[in-house]
């Protein structure tokens, strides 16, 4: 036998008795996020999923545009799908948030590793190693990232003494509420939601309530175009 045809099957060996393993030690969850339209637009003006984010997660709430700091905010459907969405729907606003991309343009420019992608899909920060060099906001084409110009404390209106408070010269972002999925539990927006538009859960589950709708409608992801591979979806 030659040499190379040993090591193909000596490689093939190893896959056929690692796979069963890797199923039996648990599959990878892959936390996603969809956004049901028709319901998130029923409730004309309704703004709960923003503020239970906002409360929650320490998020300022200042008195200049050039200084706000968003972790989840409303926008035009025209804006965030652009011709992809439904003519009926053009002039109603969605939530919008960090889409915790499968290949996250902001991961690969940070310096110091501050954000880096876990194996679940989740997009994190670490305020502590971020320098402020502001790169990642740059390389976000969704602008999902905001910059602390100002110490954000005294902007809080009700501070949440469980969740970490960021300083001055650091960027921050939506973490798909990374220390509720520790717990077992849901998103807060999610949660916040009197309509149910919001929808949680791991796509790699084809049995998840996420996965079924997914498959069930028509669901769009955000300037889809560029490769990045959004985990938010907006389904119709």
């Amino acid at each position: 036998m030659r040499r190379r045809e040993f090591l193909r099957l000596a490689v093939s060996s190893i896959l056929v008795l690692v796979s069963p393993v890797r199923v039996l030690a648990g599959r990878q969850k892959a936390w996603a996020m969809a956004i049901d339209v028709e319901k998130c637009i029923a409730n004309k003006g309704c703004n709960d999923c923003v503020e239970a984010c906002h409360e929650t997660h320490n998020v300022p709430s200042m008195p200049e545009k050039r200084h706000e700091i968003k972790w989840i905010w409303l926008q035009g459907i025209e804006e965030v799908l652009g011709a992809q969405k439904r003519e009926d729907f053009k002039e109603k606003e969605v939530p919008v948030m960090c889409n915790h991309c499968d290949n996250p343009p902001c991961v690969k420019v940070c310096p110091t590793k501050a954000t880096w992608r876990r194996e679940d899909g989740v997009v994190m920060m670490d305020y502590h190693r971020c320098i402020g060099c502001r790169y990642c906001m740059a390389a976000c084409p969704y602008g999902a990232r905001s910059f602390n110009f100002l110490d954000p404390e005294p902007y809080i209106k009700n501070l949440n003494m469980g969740f970490p408070r960021r300083t001055k010269g650091v960027v921050e972002k939506c973490n798909f509420c990374e220390e509720r999925l520790a717990k077992d539990l849901l998103p807060i927006c999610v949660l916040a939601c009197k309509e149910k538009a919001l929808l949680f859960g791991d796509v790699n589950d084809p049995e998840s309530e996420i996965g079924r709708l997914l498959r069930k409608k028509m669901a769009l992801s955000r300037k889809g175009h560029l490769g990045t591979r959004p985990r938010v979806f907006y389904v119709f």
